[in-house]
């Protein structure tokens, strides 16, 4: 630590920038007007400094985090010296560093005694961006062009002043304005709540000793990651993980990390295919987030949490034109969630090869819906990315079972699902089935989370329905011998019904059209399991089947626990040959 810093004007400046960060969050949560913002909080805020290094990073979205630092770079170096105050900057378009073009996100220089000091930054997933089909998800899209619109970087606010002919032309170009409206203003006041805490925070302890603070924090970080770079043995170490194939044709795809470390450095190059027609490609923004939850997840760091951490990082996303550093015109707006988490997926285990004692289970792939019409009751048309469809759940670790409804992966616990009365008084539509999927953990001395099923039925209208994401043909991957028996279990897919009969199960993503007293559902996979499921407690197997978690038939076959299915009695030994593979009758006459 610098020694000319007093700690507890550093674990003020600390604490500050935490809650301005917090104050920005809590004003997009209770001024957005779309369920996606206010219901689902799926944005996330960010402090940079002046160079603009991020300085603080909120516990949000990883998949919004990781790529607010190139991003936010790439926006300072558009404007070069055009930056004023009282500017404000909107920007998502994927060439230019952002992730995918829902992702709209706010920066608004501060300053303070005519210098730049701070930026605040707020990225937020928006219901739609225009382009042909609601919602901005679609499978049938063969270049960006065909996905929505596109903003690089521009000012909507010029020295104070809005630029009410930019924003009116781009909230045109998007269906359910008022929702777009709404959230743009919230966003508006999320950046300029950030900048008026920061301006105080200045005017208190005066620019240098705010930035000595500020460079602390950022050293402490760096500081932190490199310990545990160098705690790993030098060496090389590869992975790959399996990309499915979600309707493209093309088969599964394989996403390779290599990574090496030496003397507290760790260099990770990724290795994807050739980008393809369908919109999982992946630019280097969203990539970079990738990478970065893979490490995290490796890392599992306490705070701060900020750029600091990245400077003994360094990535090679592979030649322009692959699935992972895609160029135009990939359409790509899957890419947030496929193949992001499976790029998460081949660098984590790349480094778990190097330390084993840090592996956990992966967490449910996303496998979501979004949903659209016209609302009867106002004659409006409505949108939405319903969060509560792909709430998967989170992996096991060494320690615990993974959670059950938290992930998917892409947001690692961050996401909302909300009430079910906010969604149903918001739209049309009636909801059959939020709950839990028995068996859907992945098996393992530790148990994945399960999964959830989440159902909806029109009302008075068509509906169109959009399905995207993947986890229905490849379970979660388990760790430290972690495997499921039947892991037709773990996957998702997605349910259409007439009523109560099921007359449709869908693996692909895909654009359906549904009537009144039709029903779609989403089944999401459950998280991977740690260690082997034989090594399992009977008894929490027992407490499993009791809370309705394990069936009585996949305890016996994948955790090999007899119950007696009437008095879920645990059989103490029947369970003890099973597992040690002796038939059920040579055990009943032992």
């Amino acid at each position: 630590m610098n020694k000319q810093l007093d700690p507890i004007t550093l674990a003020v400046v600390r604490g500050t920038l935490e809650t301005t960060q917090r104050e920005m969050t809590m004003t997009l949560e209770k001024t957005a007007r779309s369920s996606v913002f206010n219901v689902a909080h799926d944005y996330s805020n960010a402090l940079f400094n002046h160079r603009p290094e991020m300085i603080l990073q909120g516990q949000d979205i990883p998949i919004h985090l990781g790529g607010l630092i190139p991003a936010m770079k790439a926006v300072a170096d558009y404007f070069g010296d055009d930056i004023h105050e009282g500017d404000i900057i909107y920007h998502n378009d994927p060439a230019c560093m952002g992730s995918h073009i829902l992702d709209c996100c706010m920066y608004k220089p501060v300053f303070y005694e005519g210098k730049l000091v701070f930026w605040t930054v707020c990225k937020g997933h928006v219901t739609d961006i225009g382009g042909p089909v609601p919602a901005g998800y679609n499978p049938d899209a063969r270049e960006i062009y065909a996905e929505g619109l596109r903003i690089p970087p521009v000012k909507l606010w010029d020295k104070g002043k809005p630029r009410e002919d930019v924003i009116n032309f781009m909230l045109t170009n998007m269906r359910s304005r008022r929702d777009q409206e709404g959230d743009l203003k919230a966003q508006l006041g999320a950046v300029n709540v950030g900048a008026r805490n920061l301006t105080t925070l200045l005017k208190k302890y005066g620019v240098d000793t705010v930035q000595a603070c500020v460079d602390e924090l950022l050293d402490m970080a760096d500081r932190h990651m490199r310990e545990i770079i160098r705690s790993v043995p030098d060496g090389t170490y590869k992975a790959e993980a399996v990309l499915e194939d979600a309707g493209h044709g093309y088969g599964d795809l394989t996403i390779g990390a290599q990574i090496d470390i030496r003397g507290g450095r760790c260099d990770i190059r990724i290795s994807s295919p050739p980008q393809i027609p369908y919109f999982i490609n992946s630019y280097a923004g969203n990539s970079i987030s990738g990478v970065y939850l893979g490490l995290m997840m490796f890392a599992q760091l306490d705070p701060p949490y900020n750029e600091g951490l990245y400077r003994c990082i360094h990535v090679d996303l592979g030649p322009e034109g692959t699935l992972c550093n895609a160029s135009e015109p990939a359409p790509h707006v899957n890419c947030t969630t496929t193949p992001m988490e499976t790029l998460a997926d081949a660098v984590r285990l790349a480094l778990e090869q190097a330390d084993s004692s840090r592996a956990v289970g992966s967490w449910g792939h996303s496998s979501g819906l979004n949903i659209a019409g016209i609302d009867t009751r106002n004659q409006e048309e409505y949108v939405t990315m319903v969060l509560a469809s792909l709430i998967s759940g989170a992996g096991a670790t060494a320690y615990m079972d993974g959670w059950n409804a938290c992930g998917p992966q892409c947001c690692f616990g961050a996401l909302y699902s909300g009430d079910i009365e906010m969604l149903e008084h918001a739209y049309p539509i009636q909801i059959h089935r939020y709950s839990l999927i028995p068996d859907s953990g992945g098996a393992g001395k530790f148990r994945g989370g399960c999964g959830t099923v989440w159902e909806v039925e029109p009302l008075d209208h068509a509906m169109t329905a959009v399905s995207f994401g993947e986890g229905r043909f490849e379970p979660a991957l388990g760790a430290s011998g972690a495997a499921s028996a039947r892991p037709d279990l773990k996957v998702g897919r997605i349910e259409i019904r007439d009523g109560a009969k099921l007359t449709q199960t869908v693996k692909k993503n895909a654009i359906f059209t549904l009537k009144e007293g039709q029903r779609i559902a989403s089944y999401n996979p459950g998280g991977g399991g740690w260690g082997a499921a034989f090594e399992r407690d009977p008894e929490a197997v027992r407490n499993d089947v009791r809370n309705g978690l394990v069936s009585i038939e996949a305890a016996r076959e994948e955790y090999g626990v007899i119950i007696d299915p009437v008095t879920l009695v645990l059989d103490d030994v029947q369970t003890r040959a099973l597992r040690a593979g002796v038939p059920p009758h040579e055990a009943l006459t032992a």
